[in-house]
């Protein structure tokens, strides 16, 4: 080992010192080229090739994927042997010893893979996510991994667009709160623990708007729908201590996200006062020239670091050109100093500069285990949403079922897209899990055969057909103009729903589909995402009734793809909309306008009734609460968990406000003829948002509240608020 200190000089590597007296103490010891090499990122090191970088101090950090779409296909995983040794040249063999950060895309789960974001958004649970996120970095640090590149924030009501597989859904306040409980599941109170992940808020900002739903395309988009949706997942990361955030793709009405100084480093690193690392996607950089605003990579790294972006992922060109832009008095040093330290105060507060990522710290062994498939199994089960049941759910004890489909004997495909880790053997297939839940009930067919399949349900009592997609049609780069079920399935579907016996379909799916005519044909349908490890142990526990539905969806579902954009986020327009007349008789001359299925539509085994919403006082102050309370009471035979949800709409503002925006929800559990109230706090400042000016206010007069099942089955209380403020 080659060095120019003692150990008694090193104090950055003294840990009774606080985070900031050690990056200090550091910093003053590095050159510029130091700093540079402390700023870019490779792909898939290699202590062979990069021996001689890695003494030099000229990788700061490392991602291990197949390539830029690595959610597409899988690697051959990573050795923890290989990052030791890695480790071993960068601080045994460096002048300053600095570790080098390795990060991996842990999007929802390593060995024992959830059910894919939006699956998991369907949950309504943020501590079911919190546990997944948790056990995720507890399997994935066994293999060396301190970084990961989830969660993924963006805001979408584009179902077209693969990535919303990877995000929490529509709403913002459901992903707001997701994204806080992601970030505390992977990195815990203490992002140092052997067990825990730096965690990495992605994409900054506005991706989810992709035009035509179409991967890396622009975005035309005003800085007020910014800050009053796509914002506040990121905010909330940010607040919960989020060690990352990851830019977009995308531009921003013209201007990349990658060299966008006013979001980056304006709102997001001087306005909330983020202090952790901005890194950039893959080649993002690189991407400014192919967006045509930089001519080069040497222009490309300047728009970037002065925009904010402190960790160059893969392009090469901080590398290339930063020590050279800052000699020749092109680049402030300072913006260097700023974006290094941000870097090695990540690496302190994950604890590799302690050993934290070392082969005596990690835990051992990240099989599945009996406790991380039971969480993957309940995951599982709390995705699923039961969209329609006209009696076929949930199995009687003596019928006799035929299961069938391309899915039937499948794993892989079941654990969704963006899995690098996950192994198809230890997935529980559809057919394995309702063979050991009904046994020799049930007669598994995968429908290569339609003759042979019809003959099967002929003499079922009850169909279970699974359709959907591939995760190949989910994920990055995987965008479609068709939202109907893939060429063939309605085909299918219609020559069983042709006999006219009970048929049940579940949709496996990363997106919105259009489910039109699916939902005409069948007695019951399930939208069950890509549910992960413990797929059919999942399905079993919902068709048999021992666990009872209860996903909600996290994303509206249209009438057809020419119906897209649909969501909660339509606005009032200069033309009075009726909700009794226009959204039923439409503006579109061939169709109706509504959705087919509304956001956080969901059935359970049992109904459930609503009274009407109350609150304990009608005017709020600034500073005072009331609560709204809504009586339910399950009005069946069946226990069941009722999502029950709160909406609010502003009806006069400064600019155009929701017509329903959720405001919160319960999961309420109900025994057969129960009746529960439930409340809701609610406080003025639920109702702020970003006026004219992009400052932030609560205005003075009538907010009305609403409660029920989903957002197009509401009832109303009125309420005022009774002061303004508007913040600066």
């Amino acid at each position: 080992m080659t060095t120019t200190h003692g150990p008694d000089t090193r104090t950055w590597l003294d840990p009774a010192l606080d985070t900031e007296a050690r990056v200090d103490a550091l910093l003053a010891e590095m050159t510029l080229d130091d700093k540079v090499g402390q700023l870019h990122q490779v792909a898939n090191i290699n202590p062979g090739e990069d021996a001689d970088d890695l003494r030099a101090g000229r990788i700061g950090s490392s991602l291990y994927a197949s390539g830029a779409t690595a959610g597409n296909e899988r690697d051959e995983g990573v050795l923890a042997g290989v990052i030791d040794e890695i480790q071993e040249l960068a601080v045994g063999g460096s002048r300053l010893g600095i570790p080098v950060l390795f990060g991996r895309d842990v999007i929802h789960g390593h060995r024992s893979v959830a059910p894919i974001p939006l699956g998991l958004a369907a949950s309504f649970d943020p501590e079911l996510v919190r546990q997944a996120a948790e056990t995720a970095a507890r399997e994935a640090v066994v293999d060396g991994i301190a970084w990961t590149f989830s969660p993924m924030l963006d805001i979408s009501e584009e179902p077209r667009w693969g990535r919303v597989a990877e995000s929490f859904g529509e709403a913002p306040v459901l992903a707001s709160r997701l994204a806080a409980a992601a970030t505390q599941g992977f990195q815990g109170d203490d992002p140092s623990q052997p067990d825990r992940l730096g965690a990495c808020a992605k994409h900054f900002v506005g991706y989810g708007l992709s035009a035509g739903g179409r991967d890396y395309d622009t975005v035309s988009v005003g800085e007020n729908t910014l800050r009053n949706l796509h914002l506040r997942p990121f905010r909330a990361a940010v607040e919960s201590g989020v060690l990352s955030v990851m830019a977009a793709f995308n531009d921003v009405d013209g201007t990349p996200m990658h060299a966008h100084q006013h979001l980056l480093r304006d709102v997001l690193k001087g306005e909330w006062g983020f202090d952790g690392v901005v890194v950039a996607d893959w080649n993002g950089i690189g991407q400014i020239v192919f967006a045509g605003v930089a001519e080069d990579d040497r222009e490309a790294a300047r728009l970037a670091i002065e925009a904010g972006v402190d960790l160059d992922m893969v392009s090469g060109a901080y590398l290339a050109h930063l020590g050279d832009l800052v000699r020749d008095g092109e680049v402030d040093e300072a913006l260097v100093d700023d974006a290094c330290r941000r870097v090695l105060r990540m690496k302190f507060r994950l604890g590799l500069f302690d050993g934290a990522a070392g082969p005596d710290s990690r835990p051992v062994g990240n099989a599945p285990t009996p406790e991380s498939r039971a969480l993957a199994r309940r995951a599982g089960v709390a995705s699923h949403v039961l969209v329609k049941n006209d009696g076929a759910l949930p199995l009687a004890d003596d019928a006799s079922v035929l299961l069938t489909g391309g899915f039937v004997h499948e794993g892989d495909v079941l654990l969704g897209t963006w899995v690098l880790d996950g192994r198809a053997e230890e997935v529980v297939t559809p057919a394995a899990g309702l063979t050991e839940r009904l046994g020799d009930r049930v007669t598994v067919d995968d429908g290569r055969f339609p003759d042979r399949t019809l003959q099967l349900a002929r003499t079922s009592d009850v169909t279970v057909a699974l359709v959907g997609e591939h995760p190949n049609r989910s994920g990055e780069a995987n965008s479609v103009s068709d939202l109907r079920l893939p060429p063939g399935q309605l085909d299918h579907l219609r020559m069983l729903a042709g006999l006219r016996k009970p048929l049940v379909v579940v949709v496996y799916t990363g997106r919105p589909l259009d489910l039109t005519e699916v939902l005409d044909l069948a007695d019951t349908v399930i939208v069950a995402w890509h549910p992960g490890i413990e797929a059919g142990s999942a399905l079993a526990d919902v068709l048999s009734g021992d666990a009872s539905p209860h996903g909600r969806l996290p994303m509206t579902f249209p009438l057809s793809t020419g119906h897209i954009p649909t969501s909660t986020h339509q606005r009032p327009t200069g033309r009075l909309i009726r909700a009794d007349v226009d959204h039923r008789e439409g503006r579109y001359v061939d169709a109706l306008t509504y959705p087919r299925l509304p956001f956080g539509h969901g059935l359970t085994y049992s109904t459930v009734d609503y009274g009407a919403p109350r609150v304990s006082d009608g005017e709020l102050g600034l500073e005072s609460a009331t609560t709204l309370t809504v009586t339910v009471t399950n009005t069946g035979d069946r226990a069941c968990r009722e999502v029950v949800q709160a909406y609010f709409r502003d009806p006069v503002a400064q600019v155009t406000r929701p017509l329903v925006e959720l405001l919160d929800w319960r999961l309420v559990d109900l025994e057969p003829g129960q009746s529960e109230d439930v409340t809701f706090e609610v406080s003025a400042t639920a109702f702020s948002y970003f006026g004219t000016a992009l400052t932030e206010r609560v205005d003075e007069g009538e907010v009305l509240l609403l409660t029920g099942p989903d957002a197009a089955t509401l009832q109303q209380v009125s309420l005022r608020v009774t002061a303004a403020e508007v913040r600066p």
